[in-house]
C-alpha cells in the first residue's frame, strides 16, 4: 500500500474514530500528522508544525474573544434590540438580510472569512434571542459571503480570473459570479424552507421589543479559579469562598451581565471598535486575527474587570478542532498525496469524467484545506482537455469549479464553517457540529455531480 493511500485512510480513520467516541477530532489529527508526516512522508517536526494554520488560529481566537468582550458588556444585546426594531418586528426577514450583508462585503472585496466573522456572530445573536434555528442562521451568513464571493472585484473573482487568464483559457468573469450567486442563493431558499423559514414568515412583533431583554450569551465561559491565573483565586479555599459569596470564584466575579443600560458609553465605544473593525479589515485589508485581537485589548484596557471571562470564552475546543485537521491535511499537501490525486483524474480518457472527478476533488480538499489554493492548482490541471474539441466548455468548467469548490466551505473544518460553529450558542456544541458536518458531507457529495450537470454536461 503507498504512503498516499495509508494517509487518506488514516484520515477516515479519524472521522470514524471522532463519530464514535467523544475525542476531539483536533487531538487525532495532531498525531495523525506528526504519525503520517515522520513515517510516511519523511518530514521533521519543523515541517509538521509549518504546516499549522496561524493565521485561522488568530482569526478564530480573536473574534470569539472579541465579540465576547461585546457580549459581557451588553452591546450584542443591544445590536439584537435595534436590528429587530429596523427590520420591524419581521422575524423571517432577519436571515435574509444577514445573507445580503454577507454577499455585499465580500462582492465589494471581503475576504469570504472575514465577512463571515463579522457577521456570523451578530447573526447567531438573533437565532438564539428569537428561537430561529441556528443552522439556518450560520448557513444563510456562509451561503451569502459565498455567492458575492466571485464579483470581477472580489478577492475570490480576481485570484479565479488571474489564474484562467495565465492559463491561456476563454474568460468570462460575470459567468462565474451569476454562477456563484445563483446557486448559493438557491440553496439559502431550500435550506430557508426546509429549517423553519415558512413558520418564521408567520412571526411577526407588532411593537418594538422593551429595553430588557434576556441576555444573549455568544459564548459560554469555564469556570474555576484557575481559568484566570489570579493568585488571590487560586488560594481560596472553600471555606474563603463561601465568606466571600458562596462560591469559590466568589473574589473573581464579573459584573453582572445583561443587565446594561442601552446606549451606555462602553457599548458606544464597542460599536465604533466593531465598525473600526469592519473598515480596517474590509478596506484596508488587514489581518482581521491581528485587528481584533488589537481591538479587543484596547476595550479590555477600557474596562479590566468587565473582561476578566472573556479569555475563557474562546472557542477553545473548536479551535483545536480545526488547527489539527488543518494541519494534517497540510502534511498531505507536503507529501503530495492531493497533487497524486488530481494528476491521476487529469490522465483519464474520458474528459467528462475527468472533469466530474475535480469538480469532486475540488469539493473535498475545499472542505478541509485553502479554496483559493484549490482552485490555483486544479484550473491548471484541467488546461489539457479544456483546450481540445472534447466537448467541454472552458467557461462553464471554470464557474461549477469555483463553485464546486466554495459551496463545501460551510464544514466545520473550513474557516468559514469553524466560525460558525464557535460563535453558536445555546445549543450542544457537539450536536451542532455534527449537523454542520453532515450538511457539508452531503453538500460536498451532491454539490459536484449537479454542478457537473449544469455546467459541464448540458453545454456539452
Amino acid at each position: 500500500m503507498t504512503p498516499h493511500l495509508i494517509s487518506i485512510y488514516a484520515l477516515v480513520a479519524m472521522f470514524v474514530v471522532a463519530t464514535i467516541w467523544p475525542i476531539n477530532m483536533g487531538v487525532l489529527a495532531f498525531v495523525g500528522a506528526f504519525l503520517v508526516g515522520t513515517l510516511l512522508a519523511a518530514q521533521t517536526t519543523k515541517d509538521i508544525i509549518a504546516g499549522f494554520p496561524g493565521g485561522l488560529f488568530l482569526t478564530l481566537v480573536g473574534i470569539t474573544w472579541l465579540f465576547a468582550l461585546a457580549q459581557n458588556n451588553g452591546t450584542i444585546d443591544w445590536l439584537v434590540r435595534m436590528a429587530v426594531r429596523g427590520v420591524k418586528g419581521r422575524i423571517g426577514a432577519i436571515p435574509w438580510i444577514m445573507f445580503i450583508i454577507s454577499a455585499l462585503l465580500t462582492s465589494v472585496g471581503a475576504v469570504s472569512p472575514g465577512a463571515v466573522a463579522i457577521v456570523a456572530p451578530i447573526a447567531l445573536g438573533f437565532a438564539f434571542r428569537y428561537h430561529i434555528s441556528p443552522l439556518l442562521m450560520g448557513l444563510m451568513v456562509v451561503h451569502g459571503a459565498q455567492a458575492g464571493g466571485f464579483s470581477p472585484i472580489s478577492i475570490y473573482g480576481g485570484i479565479t480570473n488571474g489564474v484562467v487568464a495565465k492559463a491561456g483559457l476563454p474568460l468570462s468573469p460575470m459567468t462565474t459570479f451569476a454562477a456563484s450567486f445563483a446557486v448559493n442563493a438557491a440553496v439559502a431558499l431550500i435550506l430557508f424552507m426546509v429549517l423553519g423559514g415558512r413558520k418564521l414568515m408567520q412571526m411577526r412583533m407588532e411593537r418594538s421589543e422593551p429595553v430588557k431583554v434576556p441576555h444573549i450569551e455568544i459564548a459560554r465561559p469555564a469556570t474555576g479559579p484557575q481559568i484566570f491565573g489570579d493568585s488571590e483565586a487560586e488560594a481560596l479555599s472553600r471555606r474563603i469562598g463561601a465568606e466571600a459569596s458562596g462560591s469559590p470564584n466568589g473574589l473573581v466575579a464579573e459584573v453582572e451581565e445583561g443587565n446594561h443600560t442601552d446606549g451606555n458609553l462602553y457599548q458606544l465605544l464597542t460599536l465604533a471598535a466593531l465598525a473600526l473593525l469592519a473598515v480596517l479589515v474590509l478596506a484596508f485589508k488587514l489581518d482581521i486575527g491581528f485587528v481584533s485581537l488589537t481591538i479587543g485589548l484596547g476595550l479590555a484596557l477600557c474596562a479590566p474587570t468587565m473582561q476578566k471571562r472573556a479569555m475563557a470564552q474562546v472557542a477553545w475546543p473548536e479551535i483545536m478542532l480545526i488547527t489539527g485537521v488543518s494541519t494534517y491535511v497540510a502534511v498531505l499537501e507536503g507529501m503530495g498525496t492531493i497533487d497524486f490525486v488530481g494528476d491521476s483524474v487529469a490522465g483519464m480518457a474520458s474528459p467528462l469524467l475527468a472533469a466530474l472527478m475535480l469538480f469532486f476533488i475540488g469539493a473535498v480538499v475545499s472542505a478541509f484545506a485553502s479554496s483559493t489554493a484549490v482552485l490555483g492548482s486544479l484550473i491548471p490541471l484541467a488546461v489539457p482537455f479544456l483546450q481540445g474539441e472534447n466537448g467541454v466548455s472552458a467557461i462553464g468548467f471554470i464557474a461549477g469549479m469555483a463553485v464546486a469548490s466554495t459551496i463545501v466551505d460551510v464544514s466545520p473544518f473550513s474557516t468559514n464553517g469553524a466560525l460558525v460553529l464557535a460563535n453558536a450558542h445555546g445549543v450542544d456544541k457537539q450536536a451542532f457540529f455534527r449537523k454542520l458536518l453532515n450538511y457539508g458531507a452531503l453538500v460536498t457529495l451532491v454539490a459536484p455531480v449537479v454542478l457537473w450537470i449544469i455546467f459541464v454536461l448540458v453545454p456539452g
